[in-house]
């Protein structure tokens, strides 16, 4: 009796370490999470941003940018790529993103591939991912192994994009508390500020460096003279919102020059800049980053992998979108409505004949 009573006793917690330890098991992203199911996903995400890139070498940094503003609002969860509706508040137009979003109609486009290919697997979430891994390589920047195994908000968030989203006028300490809120470290700050080297911005980001920083009438004097002419040519008081590269050297290459640029009082951005112009912790991590391009790429790599873990869904939590901008439901809605359009039309049509 007392051999049956131990023999269930160890049984019993048996069971509650697997009750433990199976939920956590299941939560955890997996490269190979489409090995069966969509064995093709990179190779289908790659092409069509290796066709868009080719017309539009820009894409490669917009899409990297926007994989990190959906990240940094409620996780990776492909809400930034939620429309307007009835139920939903768009992300689109919090402050940081309106009208400055690019990429989503790619991410439509590679939606649309995947789902040719593979119906109902694979998230908005996990594309936007496998696209700014994708755009890194075809920059000429590092590549690494993409957890995968998203599954796609039922919401947005509007407020906490305008909160959580940093702002390119940022001091170090602003945007270290922005990065902290998210669980990343000060290397990952400095890492990930890193695709910066590829890519534009425009002139509405930096006009109060070049004529009125800091409401003193006077340049930024972290700029380069030389740098900041160059500047006022291309972004004149007044005049025109155009596009600056935010490398002077190679601005369609994934490479350091970020931070030889930081070095030299060439950042674009006031909260590139700071990165090395402010004393603290920030200032050797360029260095180093200047100094050695594998100790970037590495350290990128590892911080891209971070962000892309940060608050995902994962097993029945939220959902795999038929299409990118709309949740399920509204889908249908629209599908319902559009086939009511076509009927009534065919009638009309049958009507008039």
């Amino acid at each position: 009796m007392r051999s049956f009573h131990a023999t269930l006793k160890v049984l019993c917690c048996v069971v509650v370490v697997l009750g433990v330890f199976t939920p956590s098991l299941d939560a955890q992203l997996d490269p190979s999470f489409y090995r069966n199911t969509c064995p093709r996903v990179h190779s289908i995400v790659r092409e069509v941003v290796r066709e868009v890139s080719k017309k539009d070498p820009r894409m490669l940094a917009s899409l990297i940018r926007l994989h990190f503003h959906d990240c940094f609002v409620q996780g990776c969860d492909a809400s930034v790529l939620l429309n307007n509706t009835d139920t939903i508040v768009s992300e689109q137009q919090a402050l940081p993103n309106n009208n400055s979003l690019r990429g989503l109609n790619v991410v439509n486009d590679i939606k649309t591939a995947v789902e040719a290919a593979c119906p109902g697997v694979v998230s908005c979430a996990d594309i936007l991912t496998l696209a700014s891994e994708i755009s890194s390589v075809l920059g000429g920047g590092p590549d690494w192994k993409v957890p995968l195994g998203r599954r796609d908000s039922l919401t947005a968030n509007q407020t906490l994009a305008n909160e959580n989203l940093p702002s390119p006028f940022s001091n170090v300490s602003v945007l270290k508390a922005a990065f902290l809120k998210q669980g990343l470290t000060t290397t990952d700050l400095v890492a990930l500020s890193g695709a910066h080297t590829f890519g534009r911005a425009h002139c509405n980001f930096i006009l109060n460096r070049l004529y009125n920083f800091s409401g003193t009438g006077r340049p930024d004097p972290s700029l380069d003279t030389t740098y900041l002419q160059q500047l006022r040519t291309q972004c004149p008081q007044g005049g025109p919102n155009n596009l600056v590269n935010f490398d002077v050297t190679t601005p369609d290459k994934f490479d350091k020059a970020y931070y030889s640029n930081l070095q030299v009082k060439k950042g674009l951005l006031q909260s590139d800049q700071v990165l090395f112009s402010t004393p603290g912790d920030t200032n050797p991590i360029v260095v180093k980053f200047n100094s050695d391009q594998k100790a970037f790429f590495d350290a990128f790599e590892a911080s891209m992998i971070k962000m892309g873990n940060i608050d995902v869904l994962t097993g029945k939590k939220g959902e795999i979108r038929k299409h990118c901008n709309f949740v399920n439901k509204r889908t249908a809605e629209l599908e319902i409505a559009s086939v009511a359009s076509e009927e009534s039309s065919a009638e009309v049509m049958v009507s008039s004949y």
